[in-house]
C-alpha cells in the first residue's frame, strides 16, 4: 500500500492569517533598516525607487505558500503549539533561508550585510508565522 500524502489538519484560517502577519513585517523591518538594505545594493539610499505592485504580490503569493509549507511543518513536527511553531520557524530559517540566500549573496556579489538584512527580516516573518500557526491552528 502505498503512503498518501493529505493537507488534512491544517488549519487554513492560520495559514491565511499567518501570510497577512508575514507580509505587513518587512514595512517596519525595512523602515527601520532600509538604508542599510539600499547601500548593501549599491542603491541610493536618499533617492528610493517608486513602489512597484510586481514585487508586492509576488512576496503575497510567497508569503502564502511560506505559510501553508510552515502549517505542514509544524504538524510533523508535534503538532500546532506555540512553541513548536516557534521551533520549527527557527530550524526552517537556520537550515533552508539562511545558506540558500547566504549562497546567492555571494554568488551575486553582494555584502554580508544584505544577508543581514534580508534574513533576520526572514527570521521575524517566520517566528510570526509560527506564532501564529501556532496558536491559531489547534
Amino acid at each position: 500500500m502505498e503512503p498518501k500524502i493529505t493537507f488534512t489538519g491544517i488549519n487554513y484560517l492560520a495559514v491565511v492569517l499567518a501570510a497577512g502577519a508575514g507580509f505587513f513585517v518587512g514595512w517596519p523591518w525595512y523602515m527601520a533598516f532600509g538604508k542599510i538594505w539600499a547601500r548593501a545594493l549599491g542603491k541610493d539610499p536618499d533617492n528610493p525607487p517608486k513602489p512597484a505592485p510586481k514585487p508586492f504580490i509576488v512576496l503575497a503569493v510567497a508569503e502564502l505558500i511560506m505559510a501553508f509549507a510552515m502549517a505542514g511543518l509544524i504538524g510533523h513536527m508535534g503538532g500546532p503549539t506555540l512553541r513548536t511553531g516557534v521551533i520549527t520557524a527557527v530550524l526552517a530559517w537556520a537550515g533552508f533561508v539562511v545558506p540558500v540566500m547566504a549562497a546567492n549573496h555571494v554568488f551575486q556579489g553582494f555584502s554580508a550585510k544584505l544577508t543581514f538584512v534580508d534574513a533576520g527580516h526572514f527570521l521575524v516573518v517566520l517566528i510570526v508565522m509560527g506564532a501564529i500557526i501556532g496558536l491559531v491552528g489547534a
